[in-house]
């Protein structure tokens, strides 16, 4: 392998998706020489298989339901069905858009952007194309793929991921969805508004299990009421091919049957066969180890992003590879508190969240020192003029400050910003209960639900 570099860079980042490519527009702005090698596209994982066009296709769904239900609002409009070329050509333009201009910041920051497949080489070098990129440090920022489990193979057909699912040609009259994560639900909420039948099946107790059970149980309700049928507490078997679809059947001998099966089970790193074991960077089940700075056990070797066992949020690679970018520049550096981190699914309605459940601060802080207020959508003005049903639910150290904050109802994704400074500033209900939320604006929910955990309730009874 040829060493062609006529300089050594000062960090070397292989993968371009959110974590890397924010490392490499940080150090370049800190003065770093910065070289990003990427095998597809920048923007990774989020801009053209995640975030961006899932959210796209439920915004398309959104106005779908809008058009169905316009006469609720004295409004007479037709909906007349989905165009599915015309949903991705407007989901694809909005992501040439901001890959445009993600290209544009590469190029006007100096950072040196190679395109390949690149494999760790050494404590200090990456090879690509053929020839081998030197830098005093590396990060690794890979990604991650969709999962599976043991003995279902996603085929593309109709056992699909969702890679096939951005990218389907047509609105399945059925679909079986496995797994009720984050991913599981936004399409089951995104396909549903397009008018599929959806069934989707989760091991756990609940859907969106890792969040506020009570989020949990708010969204179950309104699905059921969208018709959005699921079957929780039983795992998966087997699927098999019938003759114009699949059939699912679980543990406890359950039967479904549909079109497509998408596979929602959550997603694996990718680190397999890039030289990482070989080089000596310890691992655990595929996921590269890190400290709280984003450290691998190699010293001139960090990883970021869903390579790393944190959450697989893109604004936490965001964050994580800012941080390396600014500990490799000299910068006072803190580590991440992984419970600030704003979390949002966006289905209908949305959920949203910062900061610890009821049930993981009452393991912490003791029962008896735990508060917890459930603040309904229906006192808020602007919530009932949209028509959404939900709550904000607080979770407050008792005396102290508040150290959850959970909604539920749909733009409560809107929200959470003002949700994460109450967490991350650590306020008291008392501090956030004197700010003036505007009216009608369904921020305001969230000085109203402190007002009442402060003593002192408005809109809402004692």
């Amino acid at each position: 392998m040829a060493n062609d570099a006529s300089t050594v860079f000062d960090l070397v980042i292989l993968g371009g998706g959110s974590g890397g490519y924010a490392a490499a527009l940080r150090g370049a702005q800190l003065g770093l020489d910065v070289a990003l090698i990427e095998k597809d596209k920048v923007g990774g994982t989020c801009l053209h298989r995640g975030c961006i066009p899932t959210k796209a296709l439920l915004h398309a769904g959104e106005i779908a339901d809008q058009a169905r239900e316009s006469e609720q609002f004295g409004v007479k409009a037709t909906f007349e069905g989905i165009d599915v070329p015309a949903v991705h050509k407007y989901k694809d333009g909005v992501i040439a858009g901001l890959y445009k201009g993600l290209q544009g910041l590469i190029a006007s920051r100096k950072v040196t952007y190679i395109e390949g497949e690149g494999r760790l080489s050494s404590a200090t070098s990456v090879d690509v194309n053929g020839q081998r990129v030197e830098g005093r440090h590396v990060l690794l920022a890979t990604g991650s793929v969709p999962k599976s489990l043991p003995g279902l193979e996603i085929d593309g057909n109709r056992i699909i991921s969702s890679d096939h699912a951005l990218v389907l040609d047509r609105v399945p009259k059925s679909a079986i969805i496995l797994g009720g994560g984050v991913i599981g639900v936004e399409f089951a909420s995104a396909w549903k508004s397009f008018g599929s039948d959806v069934t989707v099946i989760e091991g756990l107790k609940h859907l969106v299990p890792v969040e506020d059970e009570n989020s949990s149980k708010l969204l179950e309700r309104a699905f059921r009421k969208r018709g959005i049928k699921f079957n929780l507490g039983t795992f998966f078997q087997k699927a098999e091919y019938t003759q114009d679809g699949v059939k699912v059947t679980l543990v406890d001998g359950k039967e479904f049957e549909a079109e497509v099966l998408l596979v929602a089970v959550g997603r694996g790193p990718v680190s397999q066969g890039l030289g990482y074991e070989e080089q000596g960077v310890a691992m655990d089940r595929g996921y590269v180890l890190v400290d709280e700075y984003m450290r691998t056990n190699v010293p001139t070797i960090s990883a970021v992003g869903d390579l790393v066992p944190t959450l697989q949020l893109a604004h936490v690679g965001f964050a994580e590879g800012i941080l390396v970018a600014e500990r490799l520049a000299g910068l006072k550096t803190v580590p991440i508190d992984y419970d600030g981190v704003p979390r949002v699914t966006y289905c209908h309605p949305e959920v949203a969240s910062v900061g610890i459940t009821e049930a993981k601060a009452k393991e912490i802080y003791g029962a008896d020192k735990v508060v917890a207020l459930k603040y309904n959508l229906a006192g808020n003005g602007k919530s009932k003029i949209l028509n959404t049903a939900g709550e904000i639910k607080l979770v407050q150290v008792k005396d102290g400050a508040v150290v959850g904050v959970h909604m539920v109802g749909d733009r409560m994704g809107e929200q959470v910003g003002e949700a994460q400074l109450i967490y991350n500033w650590e306020a008291l209900p008392a501090e956030v209960a004197q700010l003036i939320h505007a009216h009608p604006t369904q921020n305001e929910a969230m000085g109203e639900a402190h007002l009442a955990l402060a003593g002192k309730p408005l809109h809402s009874h004692d």
